[in-house]
Order: structure tokens, then sequence, then C-alpha cells
């Protein structure tokens, strides 16, 4: 039975990620923060572990829990926004320092902790990015301090690539997403988003390591 890792999967993207990988008969192994949000993944049939991607103690102690797993797919989706701001609008610290931590160092600790485990089964690595953090085709500087964030943890995912010798990683563009995050308003459903992904993670072949798809894997530019 193949094994999943999902890396914040108390709501959203990272819920139905979890959620379709039971379907499909997997292992899962997710991540949340919370008694109710490890309830919900038990309830799924999951393997719940508390996390807390802040939390350099919680890191350390998730690594050690998981040494020596072998994971066919890991997805790191925790994440958060910020701030919905239009245009040059100055962060404050404590904001910055949020959104930062959460999608960049978070990944930085967790990354290095992961990738060994999914070299361990040749598999699949993804981080979840955005479009947003692309710089070559923006268009906009409205949500700056996210799409700042999204730049760096695509930088973070290609350095990881770059040393991984087993494995395939990429970063992904998820669609405009019907969660919380993204609004009622948006283009896809999580299940549409969390469906093109999981196909395209299972077409992919070594030579897209170090790539950045979108959910339906059409190749993104940095």
């Amino acid at each position: 039975m193949p094994t999943a890792l999902i890396i914040g999967a108390s709501r959203g993207i990272g819920h139905e990620f979890a959620q379709q990988y039971r379907a499909a008969g997997w292992r899962v192994i997710a991540t949340a923060r919370t008694e109710e949000g490890l309830a919900e993944l038990r309830a799924l049939g999951c393997e719940p572990m508390p996390l807390d991607v802040n939390d350099l103690n919680d890191c350390a102690g998730f690594g050690w829990l998981l040494d020596d797993e072998k994971i066919e797919v890991a997805v790191l989706n925790a994440g958060v926004f910020g701030p919905r701001s239009a245009g040059l609008v100055s962060p404050q610290e404590d904001h910055f320092d949020t959104v930062m931590h959460t999608n960049v160092l978070a990944a930085m600790r967790l990354l290095p902790i992961v990738l060994p485990l999914v070299e361990n089964a040749g598999g699949k690595l993804a981080v979840i990015s955005s479009r947003m953090g692309a710089i070559g085709t923006r268009t906009s500087a409205d949500g700056w301090l996210y799409r700042a964030s999204k730049a760096a943890l695509n930088s973070v995912l290609k350095d990881v690539s770059l040393t991984s010798k087993k494995s395939t990683c990429i970063a992904f563009h998820p669609g405009w997403v019907q969660t919380e995050m993204g609004g009622a308003g948006a283009d896809i459903s999580v299940q549409e988003s969390v469906a093109g992904m999981r196909a395209t993670l299972a077409a992919l072949v070594p030579g897209d390591n170090g790539k950045f798809l979108d959910y339906l894997g059409a190749a993104i530019d940095w």
C-alpha cells in the first residue's frame, strides 16, 4: 500500500488531498494543529499527527516520528495569505513574520526532513505554491506579501529539487480554488483542483524534477 504524507490537512486543499488519497486506498499520514482537526483526519482513516509548522520543537519531533518511513507522495500544503493589501502597502511586522514563517521558514525546516523519506520510495514531493508567486508574468502588486512568500517558497523548492537524487520535486499552482482562502467566487472546486494535482503527480517523470506546474500539469514560468 503506497503512503502519502499531507502536511497541513485540517481544511481546504490539504484535507481534500487526505480524503482523496484515502478513498483511492492509500495509507495517509496527515497533520493538523488542533485536536478537532486530528479527530477529523482520524475519522477519514488517516494516521493523524499533531504539527504546528511554526513550532521548532514540533518540526523536530515530527522528523523523529517519521524516521525511516517510505513516502511515495508528500505534499506540503500549510500556508497563510496574510493581509489582503492593494498595491504597495507596507506590511506590519507581525503580519510579515506570520506569513514568512508559515510559508517559507516552515518549508525550510520540514523539507530537509521529508525529502529523504520520499527518496526512500523514489517518490514525488510537491509544495503548494501559487501563480501569484511567479515574477516574469506578474501584472499586479496586490497581496504583495503573499506574492513574496510564494516566490521565496518556489526558490526553496528549486533548491530542494537540485539536491534530490531519487525523487521528483515540484511546485504547484492549484488554481483559483473555492476554499476559505480563495473565496466562494473562485474558478474551481477543491475537489477538481486536488483531483488534477493527484493525476499530475501520478504522471510525473524524473525529467519533471524542479518544475513549476499548474494543477493540470501545464508548466508555469518562474
